[in-house]
């Protein structure tokens, strides 16, 4: 396996790419003005948005191996690790990266929000697809921030940079939305995955031993990422992907209060509670009775 590169700051990442550092904690980087470089596998310390222009083979992307498609985008936030391993050939870098520094939003606005666009923590699989228009309004807004960043710095610079930079983000909402729904088939079939999921998991002895399942585990088996399956279960059902593991928890735990003749002592160890006046404080507060009542009423 190569070795990792670590990138730290955004002036690394210029110097890589051979391109002029113009602020020291933001660059927008034009992939055919960059030098022929050779891959790497990179561990980031920075944010960075990628949109390709051409296909660019396989990507190691965190754990996951994606095929990286002309007009795809990713995004990577610090700690996460992104690249293709090096083939001992030198490759022209085609498309756009916006990278900054978390510290260049320090003070702004999109500091405090930055963490609520889940789609940094998406794998690579999860990549967003763009049409050409919404890749012209994409290529817009990163022409615009460029633009900033040579313009001579003064007190409006940093602001309107922020700004277009949100507005990137936005958009970028927008058409993940819209890749949602595009894909409508899909997320039904993995909606249905999930649903057969937890009808085995809670059907088994695994609560027992491990409790409720958590959205980390449920992803990982739906391979994919926990961020993207609560972003798409939002998106068909309205409830994420936690609410959906805690409702399918209080249908099993009502199905066992009426339709079989265990204690509440078994039934809140089968469902990986330690002490059963922890299931009825749990039950309590998810359905606004105790379990011996709801079995007394039902």
């Amino acid at each position: 396996m190569s070795e990792i590169e670590r990138i730290d700051s955004v002036q690394q990442y210029n110097d890589y790419f051979g391109v002029e550092t113009l602020h020291p904690l933001m660059t927008v980087i034009d992939g055919s003005e960059a030098k022929p470089l050779r891959l790497s596998v990179k561990f980031f310390l920075i944010f960075c948005i990628f949109i390709k222009d051409i296909d660019c083979g396989i990507l190691k992307y965190g754990r996951s191996i994606y095929d990286y498609q002309q007009g795809t985008m990713l995004f990577v936030a610090p700690g996460q690790i992104m690249g293709s391993a090096d083939d001992d050939r030198l490759h022209q870098p085609q498309g756009w990266i916006v990278a900054f520094h978390p510290e260049f939003l320090h003070g702004t606005l999109l500091s405090e929000i930055i963490r609520e666009y889940s789609y940094f923590s998406y794998n690579a699989n999860e990549a967003l697809h763009l049409s050409e228009q919404e890749r012209c309004t994409i290529i817009e807004c990163i022409t615009k921030i460029r633009a900033e960043l040579r313009h001579p710095a003064d007190k409006h610079s940093k602001s309107l940079i922020v700004d277009n930079l949100k507005l990137l983000l936005d958009y970028c909402v927008r058409f993940y939305d819209r890749q949602f729904i595009t894909r409508e088939k899909a997320n039904s079939d993995v909606l249905a995955r999930f649903e057969e999921l937890l009808d085995d998991y809670f059907a088994s002895d695994v609560p027992a031993e491990n409790g409720s399942p958590t959205v980390q585990y449920c992803a990982e088996k739906l391979c994919m990422s926990a961020n993207y399956l609560s972003d798409l279960l939002r998106k068909e059902t309205g409830f994420s992907a936690l609410k959906h593991i805690q409702q399918k928890m209080v249908d099993v735990a009502r199905n066992r209060l009426v339709g079989s003749r265990k204690t509440i002592g078994e039934i809140s160890y089968e469902l990986g509670f330690p002490y059963p006046q922890h299931f009825s404080r749990w039950f309590r507060k998810m359905t606004g009775t105790s379990p011996h009542e709801y079995r007394l009423t039902n």
